[in-house]
């Protein structure tokens, strides 16, 4: 899932990272590749708290919808990809049933975007639930 960030600098600081989707999520780099890798493990660490929790993963909006808000107004915008399917929750084997012309659809999917099946499927799935609680 890819998360928008805002990148901000004020005089005599680092970058400041925030996570508009992700409320209590900062992070922070002495530069702007730094910020940016350092959020991508905030995120992680930040989402695998919610999954600890046992609350739904908040689903990533696009940058548009957020660059309304005045708080964001001078900020860089940037994308973080977080792989929720690699966090450290355990993975169960399941059996499941998918016509075969879906299921084709979803491995020329994974294939064409560099995920697998399952990861595909995790990620759709979580997506799915976090929008339609």
């Amino acid at each position: 899932m890819k998360y928008p960030i805002v990148i901000y600098k004020d005089n005599d600081s680092d970058y400041g990272v925030t996570f508009p989707d992700l409320p209590g999520c900062f992070s922070a780099g002495a530069s702007i590749e730094e910020a940016i890798t350092n959020s991508q493990e905030a995120a992680e660490c930040h989402i695998e708290g919610i999954l600890l929790d046992s609350e739904p993963i908040p689903v990533a909006t696009s940058i548009e919808k957020h660059k309304v808000n005045s708080d964001f107004k001078d900020g860089i915008w940037a994308l973080v990809e977080v792989d929720i399917t690699k966090l450290s929750l355990k993975s169960k084997r399941v059996n499941i049933t998918l016509p075969e012309r879906l299921l084709n659809s979803v491995d020329y999917y994974a294939k064409k975007h560099g995920e697998t099946r399952s990861g595909l499927l995790a990620q759709a799935v979580t997506e799915y639930m976090a929008s339609h609680q």
